[in-house]
């Protein structure tokens, strides 16, 4: 193929800088260098971008600024919700989640599991991803100590409906802890409606760098601190802030609230351009997860007999970043614990690949992706001992 062109579509893994992000913070790797908690006017003309950013996440997910914590990234405000809340109430010992939740919180809890002796259910999914709210329900005790469940699976863009978890929460008694890396800023969120006791959320899934996050505590949740030093986030994670960093999320949460619209208009168009366009030329392909109930940036689609592996060296080629799912665990040969999870065939699992879109994706884009996919899919069939023309 003579045309090539650069193409990102894994904005799940993580996404570019914004230009008005990267804006926003370069007056605090110059001028702007003073200690936001020093009682001196470099620490006060600091201090106050940090407050407004703090008002900029909380506006997002329309709540008060004093419920938001800044962190370093999504796991760290995972663990900060878990493990705050089962040190907070030391008697509970038992704990449910899903089997689809991303590592940063089905590791945590295995790993309380193993080494702390907790009892963890995790819940079931059905072949599109779905949870069952009975069995839900029903798992939840007086002895459970926290729910996690995600707002959106990373790996199918499958949405739960956080809403009526957390009813269920809150009629059960049971601290609600929803993920929602993969939601804020492509959905909107209102927090006075979902009774979510903590949320997490990164970043640079919203276009800003590596290496910030937030986690929203309701007032009145029973957590303890994640680091012990100082005064900042009221006591709740010491440590001097990343003011650039935290002035980059404070923007990126702005313009998300702008975006929102584009993101579940434009960006849904150009998602079902490209997955309709793959359904419609290659034979035994099929979505994975909830077809309706998902992000609007994201499919997940299975080929039959071709390996996820190959399929990704193939687009890379061309000039395609895509991926097989979690970048978390991308190192890895088996296929997606999500999708087998889901009694994914296979045959199918192991040729799954993830697109994820982004406000920046443009047309020229995935229109060149459609002219590319079908190709490498073809040429790799050829080649596969497994395939079956006649299926």
């Amino acid at each position: 193929m003579s045309e090539f062109k650069q193409v990102y579509l894994d904005n799940n893994a993580t996404c570019m800088v914004s230009p008005g992000v990267r804006d926003a913070m370069l007056p605090f790797f110059g001028e702007l260098y003073g200690n936001p908690s020093s009682m001196h006017n470099f620490g006060g003309q600091v201090a106050v971008h940090v407050k407004a950013a703090r008002e900029k996440v909380a506006a997002l997910l329309n709540v008060s600024p004093d419920e938001i914590v800044f962190t370093s990234c999504g796991t760290e405000s995972d663990n900060h919700a878990i493990r705050g809340v089962l040190e907070a109430s030391p008697e509970k010992r038992h704990i449910v989640t899903t089997k689809v939740e991303h590592p940063a919180v089905l590791n945590v809890y295995r790993f309380l599991a193993k080494k702390k002796g907790y009892r963890v259910t995790e819940l079931e999914v059905s072949k599109q991803g779905d949870l069952d709210l009975d069995q839900l329900r029903e798992a939840l005790t007086p002895d459970t100590a926290i729910l996690s469940v995600m707002a959106a699976n990373n790996e199918t863009g499958t949405l739960f409906p956080i809403d009526q978890i957390g009813a269920i929460a809150r009629e059960k008694g049971v601290i609600f802890h929803t993920d929602a890396v993969q939601a804020v800023g492509k959905i909107p969120l209102d927090l006075k409606k979902i009774q979510c006791d903590l949320l997490s959320l990164s970043g640079h899934k919203l276009h800003t760098p590596k290496g910030i996050g937030a986690l929203y505590i309701r007032k009145g949740t029973r957590i303890s601190p994640f680091m012990i030093g100082g005064h900042q986030e009221n006591g709740r994670r010491a440590g001097t802030e990343n003011v650039p960093y935290v002035v980059a999320l404070g923007k990126a949460c702005e313009e998300a609230m702008n975006d929102i619209f584009d993101e579940n208009n434009r960006v849904r168009k150009l998602r079902d351009k490209l997955e309709q366009g793959l359904l419609s030329v290659i034979k035994q392909a099929h979505i994975n997860g909830n077809p309706r109930w998902r992000l609007p940036n994201t499919t997940n689609i299975g080929f039959e007999a071709v390996e996820g592996e190959a399929i990704l060296l193939h687009l890379s080629a061309a000039g395609i970043a895509a991926s097989s799912g979690s970048a978390c665990t991308s190192g890895s040969l088996e296929p997606s614990h999500v999708l087998m999870a889901m009694q994914t065939p296979f045959s199918y699992a192991h040729g799954s690949v993830r697109f994820s879109l982004s406000k920046f994706t443009t047309e020229e884009e995935i229109d060149y992706t459609l002219k590319v996919v079908p190709t490498v899919i073809q040429k790799l069939r050829e080649m596969s001992p497994f395939y079956d023309p006649n299926k």
